[in-house]
């Protein structure tokens, strides 16, 4: 057993992501030890059940990426605050309270805010929108969400909901500065989401597997929010890798999730407005004196941020398997991310991370890829 830490943004060095399995090609896959024991469940591991003929659909989502990382900063907008608080790629869901803690501390506490009123206008209904929504109210804001659709009809809505701050970025291209924010956003979000675990919000502890063929690093910037971290050499774990980090992570359910948010926003007095923005002068033309600016990939066009781009990820969809209690990170061929996260409505296997593709089309071949290269992964795990 080998004490190390993962460097789970090792697998995608180029994206700073860390939702990547290194290859098997070529390499000498390890038997499966079947003495394994679990080191935070006591259930036994059994395969998922993995088949073209259960697929309830598929889904192609855009992440709004920045190799430089997501943006939190105040500016004068005419009249008017603004407040920018987006681009977090794949990890949107698992920032969301910490990057909008960021971003409420921009006005929270400014002279020009308080003289003119606390009323603010967020713009983009996703999981940046709702959480700074609802930071605002506990702080005696009050708040509108001006939004294209409701959130179920977002990016946010299609996240896997695993706690990862990966795929943010890309760590040779990020400052200093910025990953320490990240950190920070990090560290404030986990503590958040630690604090609701529970029904109410649909999030659990539940375990991680990350596998590899090449060691770990041992330098993880986020190995501190991983509790029951601990790696496996060869033939030491259930799967064909040479290595496997084993922890406890936290699983969001997205739907209930932003669900329930948009219920506390609104039993605080926010309200929602479906409205498409096309320009900034419709923007300056909000009652509001403070605007938080969540669009995410919206930013390019109404803010003219070239530097967000779309990762192209795709999403197969299965029915539940209750007795499928943990999720697994890697071990694919390298040609895409390949990860099971195993929820309460739904198995969801994935995916893909395509910078700078638009498209919203299904692609066939990343479906059988993703189908036959989990049907591998989990082959020496006995069947439910």
């Amino acid at each position: 057993m080998l004490h190390r830490e993962l460097k789970r943004r090792h697998f995608l060095q180029g994206l700073g992501a860390g939702a990547v399995a290194a290859s098997l090609s070529g390499c000498t896959q390890t038997p499966v030890n079947k003495g394994f024991e679990r080191p935070f469940s006591r259930n036994p591991m059994v395969a998922p059940r993995i088949s073209a003929n259960n697929i309830i659909t598929e889904i192609v989502g855009h992440r709004p990426y920045r190799a430089e990382g997501f943006v939190v900063r105040s500016e004068p907008f005419g009249d008017k605050i603004l407040v920018h608080n987006y681009g977090h790629g794949g990890g949107g869901v698992t920032l969301s309270w910490g990057s909008s803690a960021l971003a409420v501390s921009e006005v929270k506490n400014a002279e020009m805010s308080n003289a003119k009123g606390k009323k603010a206008a967020i713009v983009g209904g996703g999981v940046m929108g709702l959480t700074t929504a609802r930071l605002l109210q506990e702080a005696g804001w009050s708040v509108t969400i001006y939004t294209r659709e409701m959130a179920r009809h977002t990016t946010s809505q299609v996240a896997g909901g695993e706690w990862g701050p990966f795929s943010v970025h890309d760590p040779l291209v990020s400052s200093a500065a910025f990953k320490l924010q990240l950190q920070l956003a990090a560290q404030i979000s986990h503590e958040t989401f630690a604090r609701m675990v529970g029904d109410d919000y649909a999030i659990k502890w539940i375990e991680l597997y990350t596998a590899s063929n090449t060691p770990p690093k041992a330098d993880s910037p986020f190995s501190q929010f991983y509790p029951y971290r601990d790696t496996y050499g060869p033939g030491d774990h259930p799967f064909p890798t040479n290595y496997c980090t084993v922890s406890a992570t936290m699983l969001v359910e997205t739907a209930t999730f932003l669900r329930r948010l948009i219920q506390d926003v609104r039993a605080a007095g926010g309200e929602f407005v479906i409205r498409d923005f096309k320009d900034q002068d419709e923007i300056h033309a909000l009652q509001e004196p403070v605007v938080f600016n969540c669009t995410g990939l919206g930013s390019r066009a109404l803010f003219g941020d070239e530097g967000i781009t779309p990762a192209k990820g795709q999403l197969i969809l299965l029915p539940p398997d209750p007795a499928v209690d943990f999720l697994t990170v890697g071990g694919g061929s390298g040609k895409g991310p390949l990860y099971m996260f195993s929820r309460n409505d739904y198995m969801i296997l994935g995916g893909t991370f395509k910078p700078g593709d638009w498209s919203k089309q299904l692609e066939p071949q990343e479906t059988e890829r993703i189908l036959t290269e989990s049907q591998a992964f989990f082959a020496g795990l006995p069947k439910s």
